[in-house]
């Protein structure tokens, strides 16, 4: 197997297990430790994977956030509650602004028989989505592609979004504690910030693990959007701290569940 085959083999058996260990990968692909080792070396050099003791992860940390496909595996059901909600907030006719998140991006399913609509988004999995959907205006924002968020980020970014002006924007980030947004990313932290300029209204959708998580980056304090939207209830500490900066946040609960208590 050639070494950049391998390299995306492991990759794949991360996007599965979300952490692999070097004496796995070792037996799995028939190769010395050492080679695995410099695979590892090589994926976290491309910022596609972060290593840790005896093996390597995709998982997020404070300073590392997932692959796209890793993120898209995880609170689906809760992700999607979350959307069907938030285009409840959607009027026909309006302008909407979708980041390039998991959590934001499941929107898109939801928003075909809002019509007529225009969709602002730098999200490549929303472009491919609506593109050709009837009733929906798409405006793409160019810039760097990155692989690894499906996204387009950068100069060429920010500069499309300063000339434009959207009704409302669903954005998500991968680390809230207290009253705050972080992020791991600084280029995709600045993308995000303007997208929040550019909107009248402002919503952020985050499923509940990313309560009480750290990261490396600030992005914004939760006061600058109408409401912060999760699809399952936070513990009473993170809600309180929510309260006391006077951030709207709501519950869209799994009617099932909700049911069964």
């Amino acid at each position: 197997m050639k070494p950049e085959d391998r390299r995306q083999a492991i990759m794949d058996v991360l996007m599965e297990a979300g952490t692999a260990s070097v004496e796995d990968l070792s037996i799995r692909f028939g190769v010395s430790k050492m080679t695995v080792h410099r695979d590892l070396d090589d994926l976290e050099q491309a910022g596609l994977l972060r290593k840790v003791h005896g093996g390597a992860s995709i998982q997020s940390s404070p300073q590392f956030e997932s692959d796209f496909r890793y993120r898209e595996k995880i609170a689906t059901a809760e992700k999607r509650r979350i959307a069907e909600h938030a285009v409840t907030l959607i009027e026909p006719g309006q302008s909407i602004i979708i980041d390039d998140s998991s959590t934001a991006g499941a929107i898109a399913a939801c928003v075909k028989d809002i019509r007529p609509l225009t969709v602002i988004t730098n999200n490549l999995g929303v472009i491919v989505e609506l593109s050709g959907a009837p009733g929906i205006s798409l405006i793409a924002l160019g810039g760097q592609y990155s692989k690894k968020f499906n996204g387009f980020f950068g100069i060429v970014t920010e500069e499309a979004l300063r000339s434009l002006r959207a009704d409302v924007a669903f954005l998500s980030s991968s680390a809230i504690e207290g009253a705050t947004a972080f992020h791991q990313d600084q280029e995709v932290v600045q993308t995000k910030r303007q997208m929040v300029k550019s909107a009248t209204r402002k919503y952020l959708l985050v499923d509940h693990d990313k309560f009480g998580r750290p990261a490396l980056h600030y992005l914004t304090g939760l006061e600058v959007f109408d409401a912060v939207l999760t699809g399952r209830e936070v513990s009473q500490g993170h809600a309180a701290a929510l309260g006391d900066a006077g951030v709207k946040l709501i519950t869209v609960e799994d009617r099932q569940m909700a049911e069964k208590t």
